[in-house]
């Protein structure tokens, strides 16, 4: 009985840490497509996403090796299990060929993040993403071998009718459908399924640590992009990677993709996938609230409606899977 009380403890502490880096990882992930959209046109979208990928390499680098060093500390006190702690930290190397596939898949990624929120704007540009709800849905079937319910499936389809009213302005004229959101809507698959993967073969099984996962996939990414930089674009172009002023953006678009990035997997090591996914779903708000006092965007009334069927929508999709894994607790 009483170590079942100090269990009960030990779950609400990690669940309001969850909350903690979840609330945290919105404000940051909200920022994001504001600082895409905010960059001067001298860069371009390849250079931008590169150094981006670099920047948060960079930035992670000493973080990962102070949490490796902890966590290496913890475990030779006897606080944390020994065969979990040496998984967390060397996991990694049995696993190169999935970490490659995360590389490369986020570098070409962020290309078309970088690309899509230039056309599509940093309202829709978020709303957008928010379809990756959809994609885990379905790559949690085919991947993960989950069910579906029909509740998630009608909600599905309703959040991509939320989508069209705020992106087409409540015409739902296909043929102006904007390239930007395109392009974000084949990121949010591509993505998704790149996430799943991390999460079943990586951090369900304790193979890394967050830290660790976004450093060397951020890595990876830059590596790629940056050796392939200069096979499409003039050797000129190098000028732009030392301008002060191009600087900046690297540095800020860096540090909150990969700080967002960083709350994200350790909400996602805390609490379940469809409670983070409800916590992150109104990160749409988030940026239309700086849109409009950073970069004088106009809110519509269809950004409205569009946002709040795309919540609910999301909320209504995962409560299903919340309901079955509490079902799940209480056997």
């Amino acid at each position: 009985m009483r170590f079942h009380f100090f269990t009960i403890i030990l779950d609400d502490i990690k669940y309001v840490k969850g909350l903690i880096f979840g609330l945290i990882g919105i404000l940051f992930v909200g920022l994001q497509p504001v600082v895409a959209v905010s960059k001067p046109d001298s860069i371009d979208a390849y250079l931008f996403a590169a150094m981006t990928c670099f920047v948060e390499a960079i930035v992670f680098f000493p973080i990962m090796l102070i949490d490796r060093r902890m966590i290496k500390v913890n475990s030779k006190k006897g606080e944390f299990n020994e065969g979990r702690n040496h998984s967390s930290l060397h996991g990694w190397r049995n696993n190169k060929l999935i970490l490659i596939y995360v590389g490369l898949t986020f570098g070409i990624g962020q290309l078309l993040f970088q690309t899509g929120y230039q056309l599509a704007g940093s309202i829709n540009g978020s709303l957008a993403q928010k379809s990756t709800v959809i994609f885990s849905l379905l790559f949690g079937v085919l991947i993960m071998k989950e069910k579906v319910e029909k509740t998630q499936v009608v909600f599905s389809l309703l959040l991509l009718v939320g989508l069209m009213i705020a992106v087409t302005q409540g015409s739902f004229n296909l043929l102006e459908f904007n390239l930007g959101v395109l392009l974000l809507l084949i990121l949010a698959c591509i993505w998704m399924l790149a996430h799943v993967i991390t999460k079943k073969y990586i951090l369900d099984k304790n193979q890394s640590t967050a830290t660790q996962m976004v450093f060397i996939r951020n890595g990876i990414s830059a590596t790629f992009l940056l050796s392939t930089y200069f096979l499409i674009f003039p050797l000129e172009n190098v000028n732009l990677i030392f301008n002060p002023v191009n600087i900046v953006y690297y540095v800020a678009m860096g540090t909150v993709y990969g700080i967002g990035l960083f709350m994200w997997y350790k909400t996602l090591s805390l609490i379940d996938a469809s409670k983070a996914t409800i916590l992150y779903s109104p990160t749409p708000i988030i940026t239309a609230i700086f849109s409009v006092f950073l970069l004088g965007k106009v809110f519509t009334v269809y950004h409205l409606i569009g946002t709040i069927i795309v919540i609910i929508s999301i909320i209504m999709i995962v409560k299903p899977k919340s309901k079955k894994n509490n079902e799940k607790e209480v056997e």
